[in-house]
This record gives C-alpha cells, sequence and structure tokens, in this order.
C-alpha cells in the first residue's frame, strides 16, 4: 500500500517559540502556529476559520528559530505529520498530532524591517537528512508535560 506524509503550513506564531534542550543536549523548539483560512459560504458571507498547530523543530534549526523568530513572525513550514500518546500523571491516556518541521522558511512578520525597500526578510533553516538519535528519547521524557490535542 502507498502511502505519503507531507505538510506544508504558511501562518503566524502565536507566542515565542519553546526552546529546550534533551538530556543529551539536542536542541527542540515548539513553534504554535496559527494557519487561517478565508472562504465564503453558500450566502456568500466572507468566513474566516483558524487551525492551531503545533510544530516540532529540532537541532541547529530550533536554536535559529528560537534565534529569529517571536511572536507574530510569518512562517512558512514543510514537515510531516506525527503523533504520539502518553499517560499523564492522573493515569489519563493523553495524545497528540503534531508536524514534524523538517524545513522552516521565516517570512517575515508584522512590524518588522524589512531586508529591502518592500521586499521582506527571508531566512531558511533546514533540517538535517538524518533523523535525530534523541528523538524518541525526548519524547518519552516528555510524557509528563501538558501538551494541547
Amino acid at each position: 500500500m502507498a502511502s505519503y506524509n507531507k505538510v506544508l503550513l504558511m501562518g503566524n506564531l502565536t507566542k515565542d517559540p519553546e526552546l529546550r534542550y534533551t538530556p543529551q543536549g539536542t536542541a527542540v523548539a515548539n513553534l504554535r502556529l496559527a494557519v487561517n483560512r478565508k472562504f465564503k459560504t453558500k450566502d456568500q458571507e466572507l468566513k474566516e476559520e483558524v487551525c492551531f498547530i503545533t510544530a516540532v523543530v529540532w537541532n541547529k534549526q530550533a536554536e535559529t528559530c528560537n534565534q529569529y523568530l517571536h511572536k507574530g513572525s510569518s512562517v512558512f513550514v514543510e514537515g510531516r505529520l506525527q503523533s504520539r500518546t502518553w499517560e499523564d500523571n492522573t493515569g489519563a491516556k493523553r495524545s497528540v498530532i503534531e508536524v514534524r518541521a523538517e524545513r522552516v522558511q521565516f517570512m517575515g512578520s508584522p512590524g518588522q524591517k524589512s531586508a529591502g525597500a518592500g521586499q521582506p526578510e527571508t531566512h531558511q533553516a533546514e533540517a538535517p537528512t538524518d533523523e535525530p538519535s534523541s528523538e524518541s528519547t525526548w519524547l518519552a521524557e516528555s510524557e509528563d508535560e501538558p501538551h494541547e490535542g
């Protein structure tokens, strides 16, 4: 059976990146994104809906995102969906679906000075091709933390 897992998102950060390090020293950051969709109803009324998504960024890319991004920053994220489950402090089973970011492109943000006249500043941070060896360790250790989902 064929399968394909690819996500492309463009949105704004709802809060500053949340950077932390695994016990092995690997950087990991959560980017909380708001992605808007505008559409017209069958009555031609203009509506807007917002989807809130967490993108998880690893390694040097996580540190770069933490250094340059802030609440309100506009970003383009390319990655894949990743689900995980854990048991919280009360014993309840919890689960979350997140985007495992493979590439993050900074699109500039409202109020930010641009690099050129009328041109938004862009910066691209790309994930290494190999998976971080400490990802599963971090996921296991983060099970006690509250997550949206």
